[in-house]
């Protein structure tokens, strides 16, 4: 058996966990001091707004975000006017979150910022480097997901 060290620094699991925490953390002061969301709030608004109406359920599973954290932000979003609960007329365990009218104009004014966030932090990758970071990651998580 051979000894093997681990480098952090070489190590692509920290390496994408760590790249993730410094977008993640850039965004989320953007989104706070500009729209007072927190991320996982951004991510409801920026699910609803893609599907229309939608469970807490489904967001968690279009997210991955745990269904504690789609909770507290779905409450905080209802709390503030921008998202309605509706009864689930499919399954009675659950309700259909939608965007309010404040809810999609929050929207409106987000999306553009968040698209220009992106081209911000992605800008010292080429057009051809970007499309390849996105093709990298969706077979990492087919690799890992297992299909």
């Amino acid at each position: 058996m051979t000894n093997q060290t681990l480098r952090l620094r070489e190590f692509l699991p920290y390496r994408l966990s760590f790249t993730s925490n410094l977008v993640s953390e850039r965004i989320a002061g953007v989104y706070a001091a500009l729209f007072g969301l927190s991320i996982p709030e951004w991510r409801l608004v920026a699910v609803i707004a893609e599907e229309g109406r939608t469970t807490q359920q489904a967001i968690g599973v279009f997210t991955g975000m745990d269904k504690v954290t789609v909770s507290r932000a779905a409450i905080a979003l209802v709390d503030r006017g921008l998202v309605t609960r509706s009864p689930n007329p499919d399954d009675k365990r659950s309700h259909l979150l939608s965007l309010s009218p404040a809810g999609r104009d929050l929207y409106a004014t987000v999306a553009p910022k968040a698209l220009e966030m992106e081209a911000e932090i992605f800008s010292c990758l080429t057009a051809g480097e970007r499309r390849a970071l996105a093709g990298f990651l969706e077979r990492i998580d087919a690799a890992v997901i297992g299909d």
